[in-house]
């Protein structure tokens, strides 16, 4: 069992910043494929950004050129930059792992506000 601590949400003005950071529990961090993924209200959980093992980056077509995902395996620790943010970005924010595997185990935090508001 992985556990995901999400931290660094909370309010932001449309154009400011917010680091996400994500901790797992977990002594092969570095073999997951991490991600980030958002819910807003009404809406379906959707991927925003992932990372997979090998440092392979993926993003929503929504969140290019203002998100940067990125891992630190010595920290077991995933970030999300976010920069000028939007209105519409506005959501939890849900880190998740996924070991791949003859059995693949997929893990969830509790997940983060983010909100966008002037």
């Amino acid at each position: 069992q992985v556990q995901l601590v999400e931290s660094g949400g909370g309010w932001v003005q449309p154009g400011g910043s917010l680091r996400l950071s994500c901790a797992a529990s977990s002594s092969i961090f570095r073999l997951y494929t991490m991600g980030w993924y958002r819910q807003a209200p009404g809406k379906q959980r959707e991927l925003v950004a992932g990372i997979s093992n090998g440092g392979t980056t993926n993003y929503a077509d929504s969140v290019k050129g203002r998100f940067t995902i990125s891992r630190d395996n010595a920290k077991n620790t995933v970030y999300l930059q976010m920069n000028s943010l939007k209105f519409e970005d506005t959501a939890v924010y849900y880190c998740n792992a996924v070991l791949f595997g003859s059995a693949t185990m997929n893990y969830w935090g509790q997940g983060t506000q983010v909100t966008v508001s002037s």
